[in-house]
């Protein structure tokens, strides 16, 4: 096949969210940038994940910053009209005394690390929080730095709008045959020219790059997530809604002495919860539908096949928390992602020139836009 010349200075292989922040970066800063996805529309794990911008699970410090930052980006792109955002913030909700010390203990540890958040007593936060369950609640603790996007629509939108907006190319239907720099070469025949190359195709980036993706430990990690038709009368979640087992999911609350005692409870009472890794959430996005979920499988244990088991336990833990009017679900779906078992994002570079940036670890749609900003930023 007779191969087309083309240049630019930067390109960008995958459409997700990681890939379209890096490509809205260099734009940003006045390269050209040319994106390839091999599908001509969003497929992966960017359109499959609750839509939550959740700068409460990044630990406090450096990586509670930099999920403001993206934040903030989010919050640009909405203003220019690219994207629908909603600040809805969050609560976990305490319905067990050790859940309820440790949202006591983070919040008064909060204004010294530098979080935005505070504890709400549990009939005060009945009134707060309408959507939560009253009995048995003890506290909440409420964070107001959350958004929420709708994925699909967002990935949708979001080409079109840095294609109008900066000038970027999209090549989506276009599978990256090799890389070898300073030229990307597609399967259909094409030869680009440039400085710099991203690759953040998520694990995809294995089948460029195999001996990277063994080397950087890189996992895949599926998740089953549900979500309900729109909520009938107008009905509103309200804030991003958590309870214990995210308590022990993120990283954020490993600054709490009263987390073991956690930890110790929810292995012995929940032990298929732990088995599954399953911590459950909900959001509600624009269009009045809930999204529900996740559960976290690892490498040999993914199967192609959902576990009817995994979507029971975590409608059965949401329905103790927040009572939906209508808890029917109208879809299912997995994803699999990139994750590494310590590093917030995995990056190496195989060739000069040629960044591998993947795996922000479920927070993809939290962190992408700062880390690209922050990437550029260090290597200008």
């Amino acid at each position: 096949m007779a191969s087309e010349q083309y240049r630019a200075d930067v390109a960008v292989i995958g459409s997700g969210i990681v890939g379209l922040a890096f490509a809205r970066e260099a734009a940003r800063r006045g390269r050209s940038v040319v994106v390839f996805d091999r599908t001509p529309v969003p497929q992966g794990a960017s359109v499959r994940n609750f839509g939550m911008v959740w700068p409460i699970g990044q630990p406090p410090g450096e990586q509670y910053a930099r999920a403001l930052r993206s934040r903030a980006q989010w919050l640009d792109l909405r203003a220019a009209g690219a994207v629908w955002a909603a600040e809805c913030g969050s609560v976990h909700a305490a319905y067990e005394s050790d859940e309820d010390a440790i949202l006591r203990e983070f919040a008064t540890a909060a204004p010294g690390l530098g979080v935005a958040c505070e504890y709400v007593e549990g009939a005060g936060a009945a009134r707060r929080f309408p959507a939560l369950n009253p009995r048995g609640l003890l506290g909440a603790l409420h964070s107001p730095t959350e958004l929420v996007v709708n994925p699909p629509a967002a990935l949708a939108a979001l080409p079109k709008f840095l294609a109008e907006k900066h000038g970027i190319t999209f090549r989506t239907g276009v599978a990256v045959a090799r890389v070898e720099m300073p030229r990307v070469l597609t399967a259909t025949g094409e030869s680009w020219t440039v400085t710099r190359a991203f690759v953040c195709s998520g694990t995809d980036f294995e089948t460029l790059f195999p001996a990277e993706f063994a080397a950087t430990g890189t996992r895949r990690c599926k998740l089953q997530m549900m979500k309900t038709a729109p909520q009938p009368n107008g009905w509103t979640l309200g804030p991003h809604v958590a309870g214990g087992l995210t308590l022990c999911h993120y990283k954020s609350f490993e600054v709490c002495a009263t987390l073991p005692r956690l930890k110790a409870r929810v292995a012995e009472q929940y032990p298929e919860y732990v088995k599954y890794g399953i911590h459950v959430m909900a959001a509600q996005n624009d269009r009045g539908e809930v999204v529900i979920g996740d559960s976290h499988e690892y490498d040999a244990d993914i199967s192609p096949f959902d576990k009817p088991e995994i979507d029971d336990l975590i409608l059965t833990y949401l329905g103790r928390m927040v009572p939906l009017p209508d808890p029917r679900v109208a879809a299912r779906w997995h994803g699999i992602y990139a994750k590494h078992p310590t590093k917030p994002f995995v990056t190496c570079e195989p060739q000069p020139g040629c960044v591998i940036g993947v795996a922000p670890g479920s927070t993809g749609m939290t962190m992408s836009f700062g880390l690209a900003r922050d990437w550029w930023e260090a290597h200008e």
